[in-house]
């Protein structure tokens, strides 16, 4: 018999560097079309994160889908292969598979519906929780009035002979003829779930597989969109209270004509109760036919101009909100907004400014992208925000003298002029005493846009009826010479208490 060895053997070392494993993982190879799906994926993601579809989907959410979809492919072998520049994005399967969770719940609560349950919730066998023992000393106790004990009735064995299928699925003969002496029960057969399945149904069973591309819901001919017939240009707005009936509805040929109308008696005539009438039944035609075009971009900036113009803030932020839907879409040329993004984005900075908004003010700075900083109109209202913010009232007026020519700009700036006035008044009064020119005051509180000393008699009155109106009589003297001037020594109290009143909480109809 030969001696084992109490040792093991293994082949000596030649060398002091480290021993690299044959199994090593080496990074995979992916083909150029799998790392462009992955690429693409996380863009489109970005593109459309803010869209509704997507509400509470995470970056997080789709690298885990993206891995899963890699990973299976890898394992089946088709990573290289498959058509990734076809294949759908990961937030697109996460969209279907939320859309088949809802689907599936929904049948669940109609099974449940349909299939009441005939046997009792608790069973004495599975029991549990605090009632569990109560149940049990309940079945122990029950006797005659002898003293013998007695069965409950729920644990007679009334159906000893039932069937293994009738057992698991809780029926049996006398609850199938119970079923069928009682006009009460539910018809829970194949025929009857389906004809409740159509008599409830509004649209047909949607496909496994919807694109995001697309996300307007599947509708049938019942439910619209509808094709609008109607020739007339002129047409009152009413509140909808029923479908509308192509026959009352433009199409969108005579829509555009009827802009070009509405617009032209606009410039002649000026009558916005007329003019508003009008565009708010031109913006229900566009609805009701789902027509979401730079026409219709188009359509809501004018009415939102004009609304300005007359300070209907109330119609004004209707259209502003429309408008910040439409311009996501990028319904545009090359994927521009199809408006004039910079302009809106612009009166809606001065808006929160007019309103003091902050927390929407700070929400909107933050998502402004450096291209939207560079815009000519955005650009502009960050001036005037950065002047305000600072204090800064003499760069302010300069300002507001600038801009009169820029479309809705000195409007919206108009809102607030007044207020922005009260604060600078109360500033020069605490820094120029006892008294300064009323010249000075004119052009320092920007009553005039012109940059000379030279200006109209109107204007001065303008600004020392300001003076007056918020204050008193009391506060303009007349020296020698004619020289016009404000008392800031005594107007100091009164200002500051106006400026307190002024930058009150704004409260706006309708705002955003």
């Amino acid at each position: 018999m030969t001696a084992q060895p109490a040792f093991t053997a293994v082949a000596a070392r030649r060398t002091l560097a480290k021993d690299t494993p044959a199994d090593s993982n080496k990074p995979t190879n992916f083909a150029s079309t799998v790392v462009d799906y992955v690429q693409r994926s996380f863009f489109e993601f970005n593109r459309q994160k803010e869209a509704p579809a997507l509400a509470g989907i995470t970056d997080k959410d789709i690298r885990n889908k993206l891995s899963i979809i890699v990973n299976k492919a890898t394992e089946a072998g088709v990573v290289n292969s498959r058509d990734w520049a076809n294949f759908p994005l990961p937030h697109e399967h996460i969209l279907d598979d939320r859309r088949q969770s809802m689907y599936a719940a929904q049948n669940a609560v109609i099974a449940n519906l349909l299939e009441p349950s005939m046997e009792p919730q608790f069973n004495g066998a599975h029991a549990s929780g605090p009632n569990a023992k109560k149940r049990k000393s309940l079945d122990q106790e029950m006797t005659d009035a002898e003293g013998q004990p007695v069965t409950p009735p729920w644990k007679k064995k009334t159906n000893a002979k039932a069937t293994l299928a009738e057992r698991m699925t809780g029926k049996s003969k006398h609850q199938d003829k119970k079923r069928k002496d009682n006009n009460t029960w539910f018809d829970t057969s194949a025929d009857a779930l389906e004809r409740r399945r159509q008599r409830f149904a509004q649209s047909p069973e949607p496909s496994p597989y919807i694109s995001s591309r697309d996300d307007s819901p599947a509708v049938d001919a019942n439910s619209g969109p509808i094709v609008g017939t109607c020739q007339t240009l002129e047409k009152n707005y009413f509140r909808l209270t029923a479908p509308p009936n192509p026959s009352t509805v433009r199409p969108l040929p005579v829509l555009e004509k009827a802009l070009d109308y509405i617009m032209t008696k606009w410039k002649s005539e000026h009558d916005y109760t007329y003019t508003c009438d009008q565009l708010k039944s031109l913006r229900q035609d566009l609805t009701v036919q789902r027509i979401k075009s730079p026409f219709t971009i188009r359509v809501y900036e004018t009415h939102a101009r004009i609304a300005l113009q007359m300070k209907d803030l109330g119609e004004y932020n209707q259209c502003q909100t429309q408008l910040r839907a439409l311009y996501k879409l990028r319904l545009g040329e090359g994927g521009s907004s199809g408006g004039k993004e910079d302009e809106f984005l612009a009166y809606r900075i001065l808006y929160l400014i007019y309103t003091r908004n902050r927390t929407d003010m700070n929400n909107m700075l933050a998502d402004l992208t450096t291209a939207d900083k560079k815009g000519t109109y955005v650009s502009l209202a960050l001036r005037v925000r950065a002047a305000l913010a600072s204090g800064n009232y003499h760069r302010f007026f300069q300002l507001y003298r600038q801009y009169q020519d820029r479309n809705m700009v000195p409007y919206l700036m108009d809102m607030f002029i007044d207020r922005e006035r009260l604060g600078a008044m109360a500033a020069i009064c605490k820094s120029y005493k006892p008294d300064v020119s009323s010249k000075f005051l004119t052009k320092e509180l920007a009553f005039t846009c012109s940059d000379t000393e030279l200006f109209d008699e109107d204007v001065e009155r303008e600004c020392l009826s300001f003076v007056v109106n918020h204050g008193s009589d009391a506060l303009v003297q007349e020296k020698d010479g004619g020289d016009v001037r404000v008392l800031t020594g005594k107007a100091g109290n009164i200002f500051e208490m106006a400026k307190q009143a002024a930058f009150g909480k704004v409260d706006i109809k309708g705002q955003i």
